[in-house]
């Protein structure tokens, strides 16, 4: 079967709405959180989020379609955009029918729905458009990639919550695996910051307090960590066989090696206190990729800055590696662009991507006082060197769907062995 590589990238993100700028920032340790801008939050006892800035959807999307689109369909379009200019790879009518999409989210539309309810209790049925069903439905995000790229070969939407971002690649790996296209262009998207999700967020007791220092405010696997900050963005990817990016001269930045995705069968929020689900899909994902522990070089955590979330994945992390648990970096990248939900798979396998090509980790930030619970490696606070041939993506969703992503350096890019 032929192998699955990584030839385009895109993103909006909270520290950057493209590639360059978002790995510039991470790499600096720049926290996107701040007081919310989206609505009012008079009143809320959660004020603060990881807002995406300055994204001008007409940068992206025709002007007419983009008052049709959500909020999370047009990160899902611009973030797609930026990925296949970044392939340098034309759809075209010859081509299509062999490239698919996989864009994933947690709540699609969702905010959207909201404002619409609003418009119907203040002015009646008449002022409801007619594009309020399809704006929302959770299918958009990939279905409206397609119609803009003109793409005709598989089509799907998954929607996993919090691990539906890296859980894209892994379907979309599964696709070009079983010969169903030459390309794929995958991703996942969020956008829900929105006067009703957030006030349930906020009474679910999953958020940090900190509304006065947002941007200290998420802070994974630290002692004093107390939620997480709400987020949102997308990124995109453009997968390929090696073949077809080979024939026609395509950069490569990694290689998609395998993934898993388990349930916990427990609790619709909570993790599984003993982290089998996690462990399983761990294992699975290692097994998958035909690699042994001891060759992970970087993990990137789910990392949510819960109190349980943090102690159920470091638990689960010590249990499958052992001591080298102890050995390996591991880097909470929702500590600088918040919680995306749908999108932080994504955006985390983005962020393993670019290290894989650079050799450098980005940081935990606000990591200052230890945890005895959670007691490895996390890169406290500033970027580090560190040559990374295989990396694994945590994504842990709510309702306990486990997605480990794992992912290499391409041999011809560097070290990795074939």
């Amino acid at each position: 079967m032929s192998r699955v590589v990584i030839t385009g990238l895109g993103a909006i993100t909270p520290v950057g709405n493209d590639v360059a700028t978002f790995w510039k920032n991470m790499k600096a340790g720049v926290s996107g959180a701040g007081p919310i801008t989206a609505f009012d939050t008079t009143g809320y006892s959660i004020r603060i989020a990881c807002e995406v800035k300055n994204f001008e959807p007409t940068d992206w999307v025709e002007k007419k379609m983009a008052k049709r689109l959500a909020r999370s369909t047009q990160f899902s379009i611009a973030s797609t955009r930026q990925a296949l200019a970044d392939a340098k790879l034309e759809i075209t009518p010859e081509n299509s029918p062999r490239v698919g999409v996989v864009f994933n989210t947690g709540g699609g539309g969702i905010s959207t729905m909201e404002e619409g309810e609003k418009q119907l209790l203040e002015e009646g049925p008449r002022s409801i458009t007619p594009f309020l069903v399809t704006n929302v439905m959770p299918n958009a995000a990939s279905c409206l990639v397609s119609i803009e790229f003109g793409t005709t070969g598989p089509l799907n939407t998954s929607a996993l919550a919090c691990a539906s971002g890296n859980y894209a690649l892994v379907d979309a790996f599964h696709m070009m695996k079983r010969g169903e296209a030459d390309v794929m262009i995958a991703g996942g998207t969020e956008a829900a910051i929105s006067p009703l999700i957030f006030a349930s967020f906020a009474r679910m007791g999953a958020l940090s307090g900190r509304n006065d220092d947002p941007q200290t405010a998420s802070r994974p696997f630290d002692k004093d960590r107390d939620g997480f900050v709400f987020g949102e963005g997308a990124a995109a990817f453009v997968l390929e066989t090696e073949e077809h990016a080979k024939a026609r001269g395509a950069r490569i930045y990694a290689e998609v090696l395998g993934g898993r995705l388990t349930s916990d069968a427990y609790h619709l929020t909570a993790p599984k206190p003993d982290a089998s689900g996690a462990i399983a899909a761990l294992k699975g994902a290692l097994a998958s990729s035909g690699k042994a522990h001891e060759e992970v070089d970087a993990i990137f955590a789910h990392g949510t800055s819960t109190p349980l979330g943090d102690v159920a994945e470091t638990l689960a992390l010590k249990s499958v590696f052992g001591e080298h648990a102890y050995q390996i970096p591991i880097t909470g990248t929702k500590s600088q662009v918040g919680h995306m939900l749908g999108g932080a798979g994504a955006v985390s396998a983005l962020a393993a991507i670019k290290t894989i090509e650079e050799g450098i980790i980005c940081p935990t930030i606000n990591y200052h006082t230890p945890d005895p619970e959670c007691d490895l490696d996390y890169v406290p606070n500033k970027a580090r060197r560190h040559e990374t041939n295989l990396a694994l993506v945590n994504a842990f969703g709510f309702g306990g769907q486990n997605v480990v992503l794992v992912l290499g350096k391409y041999p011809e890019n560097g070290s990795a062995e074939n």
